[in-house]
């Protein structure tokens, strides 16, 4: 009984956990198209539907009352995602490759083994059009897809009155109908050259890709005709055709007829964050698309080609094909009609495809216009919603968090917990020991207020050695210096690291300040809070605003250190570099990276350049040698 009541209690606090998050995530929904894949408990996507305005469509089934189907799939919705479309075609497309990628039980329409339809040129002696769902490699030329299948015959039975095609899959003995309506060249009676097949098989891909004005001036200016002469049943036909033209050749980017494997990148930038989009397009059908949010420190689109590179090196199952946006200068020239004119951007796009193709031999490409530029654009729209909506999220988050402040210093039996210092330390199998501090006030950041620590005392990995080294000389300057003392000390760990941080506060410093420390579980996430010498768990509840922000805190802090200790780790790297070149010690070390400012300038230097800093030619060519057999 005991244990169904704590099954029972568990279960109530995951729902409300659930409905906190959707909560948040209906407030951030776009006012666009797209599709939505709602999940249950477990993860596992149940439901995906499409809208032309995301943001009434899903709060809609949050509000008011449903039929019996949508209650039992509302009560089982846990969470929910979405995808930004460019039209409510394109959420069609998507709608219907995402249902038959997952198989949600809930959907009923989609579900079977239908494609949208293709109109297709055959690859034969005598080539004919066609309507097909099935794209198969035999050399035909195949364009759409076309969600609406009425229009795309329509479209069809137009094109065969323009360019009569045979129409019969085998040539019969006489000529049939068709020719006597115009329809048919009738090539089972008359010979046809190759040259006519040509001009017609052109003209009708230069129609199917966009070029149906010609078509369609000529069709107004007879269905205007028709209707002077009072012919209106003949207007009426030609009205529809029009229409079947404009509903057959709208575009749309979910799925191209090569059938092509492709991954297909975009990325934003915004306060110093990045969220790379990839959308998976499989069979040349977008099923799936992946976001990724973090912080970034160089260049934008440098550090976007850095995450390419290492997501491959991670994954390596490659597509036919990898579509990346172009560089920045690019897309500015680009824009102001001066790409062409600017060989050294043309030459930055160039290499960036170049070393990426020689490394996974695989196409590469930046395309500037057509259909695969629309998809790259997709990716960056939905990489610049996911964006929007983390800042949005962190803006009502930090709202709750000056509350959240106040309520964890009643958790804490403190009167105010206005001022947290938290600190982190970092290592790897003991080199390069750091630490990191970060300051939060009000339960927001304080960037200014964070501070770094190379660990000077301590060998190995020791972190409770670490941590003692690091209190004191943070708290000795807050005494020296009559800084601002915190409310609240947070550490990395539980009873070792808070008993050595509050051993060093009260019996050397004199200091009577908070300590708590955050514990972690076996997948690094934040799992517990513990106070107090001997050290007590806090009973906070694990969905909390208290307990978000203590979250935040340690992620933070955690980022912060990792950061400090890769530069430090990179420093370091080039030192031993340059140390393992006999006749370079510590001042000539420092004397050439001030001069030159890296050892990639260094090795390119030629030995004339060392002269000024007093180094013979012998020398100069020793470090040039030895710097030459590293890697770059």
């Amino acid at each position: 009984m005991d244990q169904q009541q704590t099954d029972r209690e568990l279960a109530e606090q995951q729902l409300a956990v659930a409905k906190e998050t959707i909560r948040n995530k209906l407030a951030l929904l776009p006012d666009q198209s797209g599709c939505y894949l709602m999940k249950n408990s477990e993860g596992v996507i149940i439901y995906v539907g499409k809208a032309k305005v995301l943001k009434n469509r899903v709060r809609s089934y949050f509000n008011g009352s449903h039929n019996g189907k949508t209650q039992r799939l509302v009560s089982e919705i846990r969470d929910f995602e979405f995808i930004v479309t460019s039209s409510n075609m394109e959420a069609l497309i998507l709608e219907c490759n995402l249902i038959k990628q997952y198989h949600p039980r809930y959907n009923v329409l989609l579900k079977d083994d239908k494609t949208f339809p293709y109109i297709k040129i055959t690859n034969e002696k005598h080539p004919k059009l066609e309507v097909t769902r099935r794209i198969i490699k035999d050399k035909g030329k195949y364009f759409g897809p076309y969600p609406n299948a009425y229009a795309a015959q329509q479209t069809k039975k137009l094109l065969d009155r323009l360019y009569p095609l045979r129409k019969c899959k085998t040539l019969p003995d006489k000529v049939c109908l068709y020719y006597h309506l115009g329809q048919c060249i009738a090539p089972c009676e008359f010979e046809v050259e190759q040259s006519e097949y040509d001009r017609m098989t052109q003209e009708i891909s230069r129609f199917l890709n966009g070029g149906q004005d010609v078509v369609k001036i000529e069709l107004q200016r007879k269905m205007e005709e028709a209707a002077e002469k009072l012919e209106f049943e003949r207007a009426k036909e030609l009205r529809d055709q029009l229409i079947a033209i404009d509903a057959v050749m709208e575009k749309q980017k979910i799925t191209m007829s090569d059938a092509l494997d492709r991954d297909i990148f975009g990325f934003a930038v915004d306060k110093g964050w990045m969220c790379v989009q990839i959308l998976y397009m499989r069979q040349g059908k977008l099923i799936e698309r992946h976001g990724t949010t973090f912080p970034y420190y160089g260049e934008a689109y440098d550090d976007f080609m850095t995450f390419v590179t290492q997501y491959y090196s991670d994954n390596p199952a490659l597509p036919k094909q990898i579509l990346l946006p172009i560089p920045p200068e690019l897309e500015q020239l680009e824009a102001e009609g001066k790409a062409a004119e600017d060989e050294a951007a043309a030459s930055h796009a160039d290499d960036v495809i170049a070393s990426l193709h020689s490394w996974l031999k695989v196409k590469v490409l930046m395309p500037q216009r057509g259909r695969k530029s629309e998809v790259v654009t997709m990716a960056t729209n939905n990489a610049k919603v996911m964006l929007d909506e983390k800042f949005r999220l962190i803006e009502r988050d930090e709202e709750r968090s000056v509350k959240a402040s106040e309520s964890l210093a009643d958790w804490l039996g403190l009167e105010q917990v206005r001022r947290i210092e938290a600190f982190d330390n970092s290592n790897i199998q003991g080199t390069n020991p750091v630490s990191a501090m970060v300051v939060f006030t009000d339960g927001k950041p304080d960037r200014k207020e964070y501070r770094k620590y190379k660990v000077k005392t301590v060998k190995g990995p020791d972190d409770y050695e670490t941590m003692r080294e690091v209190i004191r000389r943070r708290y000795e300057r807050v005494l020296k210096e009559e800084l601002a003392a915190p409310d609240l000390i947070v550490v990395d760990g539980g009873k070792g690291q808070i008993s050595a941080a509050l051993d060093v506060l009260e019996n050397e410093l004199g200091l009577y300040i908070p300590v708590c420390g955050l514990v972690k579980d076996a997948k690094h996430k934040t799992a517990q809070l513990m106070t107090g010498d001997p050290a007590e768990i806090v009973p906070l509840p694990r969905d909390s605003q208290e307990f978000y922000l203590l979250q935040r805190i340690q992620d933070e802090v955690h980022r912060f250190a990792i950061t400090f200790h890769r530069e430090q780790r990179g420093k370091s790297m080039v030192e031993s570099r340059l140390d393992s070149i006999p006749g370079i010690g510590e001042k000539r070390r420092k004397l050439l990276l001030k001069h030159f400012g890296s050892v990639k300038k260094i090795k390119e230097a030629s030995v004339e350049d060392f002269r000024p800093l007093s180094i013979g030619d012998k020398l100069a060519s020793q470090i040039i040698a030895s710097l030459a057999e590293e890697p770059s």
